[in-house]
C-alpha cells in the first residue's frame, strides 16, 4: 500500500501548494562538467556534494530528448524509488504530495499536455465552488444590495488579477534555473525561505479555515437530517426548530435571528402561530436533549469522520469530485425553485424599518471578507492548468473560470435575497439554516452536501497533514503517530468552534481575509515587482498599482475586526 501512496504521489508530478522532499542524488564528475547553462541547486555536506534533480533535469541536460525517452526515463525513476526507497538515496525521485486530480471535475488522470480548455475551466470553477457559496446572500445583505453587487464584481476582477500573476510568475525565472513547479518555490526563489515557508502557512490557513467550516456545517446538516427522520417516524414537531411564520406559502422559511429585543411584534405572531398548531409544551423530549446541534451532534460526527482520515493515500476520495460540480447544480436549482414561488420581494419605498432594502451598509467588509475565500484559487491554478494541452490559453481559460464563478455567486446571492419573502435581516450565513428541517426539497440539499463533505473532508485533513509532516520530518506519512497527533489537533479544533462559534460567516470572513491578505494580495504582487526589478523594468506606477492592491487586502483583514 506505501509503494502504490507513493507511485500515485510521483505519478501526479504537480501538487498545490507544494513541499518537496529534501531528496537527494549524487553528482556525478560527468554532472559537474555539464553545459554552462544548466544552474542545480547545490548544497555541501562533510560527505559529498549533493542535489535535488526534478524529473526535468534529464530534458533540461539534453533538450532534444524523444518524449518517449523522457518517459521511459521517468518509469526507471519509480522503479528504482520502489527498490531504494531511502530519503538519501541516489535512485530516489522527489515526492510530491497532492496530485492534480484532486481538483479535476471528473475522476480522470490526464497525461501530461492533454487537459483540455473546458476541462481546466470547469476545475477552477469546481474547486472555488466551497462553502462561500451558501454565505453568499448573508454576505450580500451585510454589504448592502448595490454595494454587494458592486464588491462582487470588483473582488472578482482584482482576485483574478493576482492569479493570473501567479500563474505567470514561473515564466519569470531565469532560463537554465532550477524549475519551479509551484508559487511556494517561486516565493521561496524570490524571498528565500521566510518567503517559501511563508506562502505554506497562509495556505494552510485557508485549509484549516475550509475544514473547520465544513465540520459545523457537516454537524448542522446532520442534525437537521437526524431532525427530519425523527419528526417523519414520530410525527412530532421539534420544539428547538425555529419557528415558522407567515402564510400558508411561506412556511418553508425562518427567522432564527428574531427574538423579543428587536422584534416583539413578529415574536408575538410566532408565539400566538406555535400554541394554534401544537399547543403548550411541558417539557423537553428525549431526542431534544440527546440530539442537540452544538452540543451533541458534533460528537457523534466522530463516527462517519475518524474512520476516514488515517490512511496513507487518499486516491479514493478523489472519485467522488463529480459530487462538488452536482451539488452545486442542485444548490442553483433549489435556490431557482424555492425563488420562483417566492417571487420578487424588495420595496424600495416601504417606510417599515425592518423592511428597508439598504443600498450601502458599514459591515461591507463581511463581504469582502468572504469574498477573499470564495475566489481563493492561488495555491492551486498552477497545478489545475499544470496538464493543459494548450498552455498558450491558460490566461484565457483561468478569466473564464473567474467569470463563471462570479456569475454563480452573484446568481445564488442576487436571486435569493431580491425574492426571500421575510426582512432581508433574517438572511443566514448558511442559507440553508432560513428552511424548516422538513422541508423535503432542503432535506435533499443537506443529505447530498453532507454526503459531498464527508468525501471532500478526509482530502483536506490529508492536504494539510502532509505538508505539515513534509515540513517538520520530510515524510508525508512519517509514522501513525505522528498522523494521530495532527489529525486530533485538527478535531479538536473543529470541535471547538462547531460548538462555540458555529458561525460559518465569521469563520470564512476572518480566514479568508488572513490568508487573502498573504496569499492573494500581498505576495503576487511583491514577487512581480521583484521580478521586475531585477530585469530592469519596474516604474513607479507599477510600485503604485500593487502596493495599492496590498493595502487593500490588509485593509480587508483589519475590517473584520471593526464589525464584530
Amino acid at each position: 500500500m506505501e509503494g502504490d501512496a507513493i507511485d500515485d504521489l510521483v505519478d501526479s508530478n504537480a501538487t498545490a501548494p507544494l513541499i518537496r522532499n529534501n531528496s537527494i542524488n549524487r553528482i556525478s564528475q560527468s554532472e559537474r562538467n555539464a553545459p554552462s547553462g544548466v544552474s542545480p541547486i547545490v548544497h555541501e555536506d562533510d560527505e559529498a556534494i549533493t542535489i535535488r534533480r526534478p524529473l526535468q533535469y534529464r530534458s533540461i541536460l539534453r533538450p532534444n530528448n524523444s518524449e518517449s525517452e523522457l518517459r521511459g526515463t521517468y518509469h526507471r525513476y519509480r522503479y528504482y524509488s520502489r527498490l531504494d526507497p531511502q530519503s538519501y538515496s541516489s535512485l530516489m525521485m522527489p515526492n510530491h504530495i497532492v496530485p492534480p486530480e484532486f481538483y479535476l471535475v471528473i475522476p480522470i488522470k490526464p497525461d501530461e499536455g492533454t487537459q483540455s480548455s473546458i476541462i481546466t475551466i470547469f476545475s477552477i470553477w469546481n474547486t472555488m465552488m466551497g462553502t462561500s457559496l451558501l454565505s453568499m446572500p448573508w454576505a450580500l445583505e451585510q454589504a448592502g444590495f448595490g454595494t454587494g453587487i458592486g464588491l462582487i464584481v470588483l473582488m472578482g476582477i482584482l482576485t483574478l488579477y493576482t492569479a493570473i500573476r501567479v500563474l505567470n510568475s514561473p515564466k519569470h525565472i531565469a532560463e537554465g534555473s532550477t524549475p519551479l513547479e509551484e508559487f511556494s518555490d517561486v516565493c521561496g526563489h524570490y524571498l528565500g525561505r521566510v518567503g517559501n515557508y511563508g506562502s505554506i502557512a497562509f495556505s494552510l490557513v485557508a485549509l484549516l479555515g475550509a475544514a473547520i467550516v465544513y465540520w459545523v456545517l457537516m454537524a448542522n446538516f446532520l442534525f437537521h437530517t437526524g431532525q427530519f427522520i425523527h419528526d417523519k417516524v414520530t410525527h412530532e414537531f421539534n420544539a428547538t426548530d425555529p419557528h415558522p411564520i407567515g402564510n400558508s406559502t411561506n412556511l418553508d422559511v425562518y427567522c432564527p435571528s428574531w427574538d423579543h429585543s428587536v422584534h416583539p411584534e413578529h415574536v408575538d405572531l410566532l408565539s400566538e402561530y406555535w400554541l394554534l398548531q401544537n399547543g403548550p409544551q411541558d417539557a423537553e423530549s428525549t431526542f431534544s436533549v440527546v440530539w442537540q446541534q452544538t452540543l451533541t451532534v458534533p460528537f457523534f460526527l466522530l463516527l462517519f469522520i475518524v474512520p476516514l482520515i488515517n490512511f496513507k493515500s487518499p486516491t479514493f476520495f478523489t472519485k467522488f469530485n463529480a459530487l462538488g460540480t452536482i451539488s452545486v447544480l442542485y444548490i442553483i436549482s433549489f435556490i431557482a425553485y424555492k425563488a420562483s414561488q417566492w417571487g420578487w420581494n424588495m420595496d424600495f419605498k416601504t417606510d417599515v424599518p425592518s423592511l428597508v432594502i439598504p443600498e450601502f451598509k458599514w459591515t461591507f467588509p463581511a463581504l469582502t471578507g468572504t469574498l477573499s475565500l470564495a475566489f481563493f484559487i492561488h495555491n492551486c491554478v498552477l497545478s489545475i492548468t499544470r496538464n493543459q494541452k494548450n498552455p498558450q490559453h491558460n490566461n484565457r481559460d483561468v478569466s473564464i473560470a473567474y467569470f463563471c464563478v462570479a456569475f454563480t455567486y452573484l446568481f445564488i446571492g442576487v436571486t435569493f435575497y431580491t425574492c426571500f419573502p421575510l426582512p432581508k435581516d433574517c438572511i443566514e450565513d448558511n442559507l440553508l439554516n432560513n428552511f424548516r428541517s422538513s422541508d423535503a426539497l432542503a432535506f435533499a440539499a443537506r443529505v447530498f452536501l453532507f454526503f459531498q463533505m464527508i468525501t471532500v473532508f478526509p482530502l483536506l485533513m490529508y492536504i494539510f497533514r502532509a505538508q505539515v509532516l513534509s515540513v517538520l520530518f520530510n515524510n508525508v506519512y512519517p509514522g501513525l503517530i505522528h498522523v494521530l497527533v495532527v489529525n486530533v489537533a485538527i478535531l479538536t479544533l473543529c470541535l471547538l468552534f462547531a460548538i462555540f462559534m458555529p458561525s460559518i460567516g465569521t469563520i470564512i470572513r476572518f480566514a479568508g481575509a488572513l490568508c487573502g491578505a498573504a496569499y492573494i494580495f500581498a505576495l503576487p504582487c511583491i514577487v512581480f515587482m521583484m521580478s521586475k526589478h531585477r530585469v530592469g523594468l519596474l516604474n513607479a506606477p507599477i510600485v503604485i498599482t500593487h502596493v495599492v492592491i496590498i493595502l487593500i487586502g490588509v485593509l480587508n483583514f483589519i475590517g473584520q475586526f471593526l464589525i464584530m
